[in-house]
């Protein structure tokens, strides 16, 4: 029989992110997969945040308002969107310095399929950390049609390759 610590010595280690060194401005990451926002999302990420705006809950009400049912909570919105882009961008490691222009366009309905796409637009070295540097990049969220619904410029510190090895 395989035991546990067996299996673990034998698994490879798969590298996810990019270090500093791999991100130039201008360079565009399409990320992956997509995910749709589900009543049950909805309903718990509002509730969870203390957030009970009537259309993220009441069909009837956000109809009232000319939603054709109910509206996702906008700030769940930001976070998938933010989170489809976090295994490119950011998930090797660095500190999160800020989002800024964050611009929602319109609403989403509950049922709706999020992308995202970044596109670097600054990149330079720390002054006070030499073994990270400093990016920024313009994420955009789009509904299943390639409507854009969301978008912001997000920076992160992103740490450098350890020892300078090349990719």
């Amino acid at each position: 029989m395989t035991t546990a610590a067996e299996l673990r010595s034998r698994a490879t280690l798969w590298p996810k992110g990019n270090y500093f060194e791999d991100f130039a401005v201008g360079k565009v990451f399409e990320h992956h997969w997509g995910r749709t926002l589900t009543e049950s999302d909805n309903i718990q990420f509002s509730a969870l945040t203390l957030n009970y705006h009537p259309a993220y809950f009441n069909v009837p009400y956000a109809r009232a308002l000319g939603h054709p049912g109910a509206v996702a909570n906008p700030m769940l919105v930001f976070l998938v969107v933010f989170g489809l882009s976090v295994e490119d961008l950011s998930e090797i490691g660095g500190a999160f310095l800020g989002v800024r222009a964050l611009t929602f366009h319109r609403p989403v309905a509950v049922g709706e399929t999020l992308t995202a796409r970044s596109t670097v637009t600054a990149v330079r070295e720390s002054d006070s950390r030499p073994r990270e540097g400093i990016v920024t990049w313009h994420t955009e969220g789009f509904d299943e049609h390639g409507e854009l619904l969301i978008d912001f410029l997000r920076t992160n510190l992103i740490s450098k390759r350890p020892n300078g090895d090349l990719a």
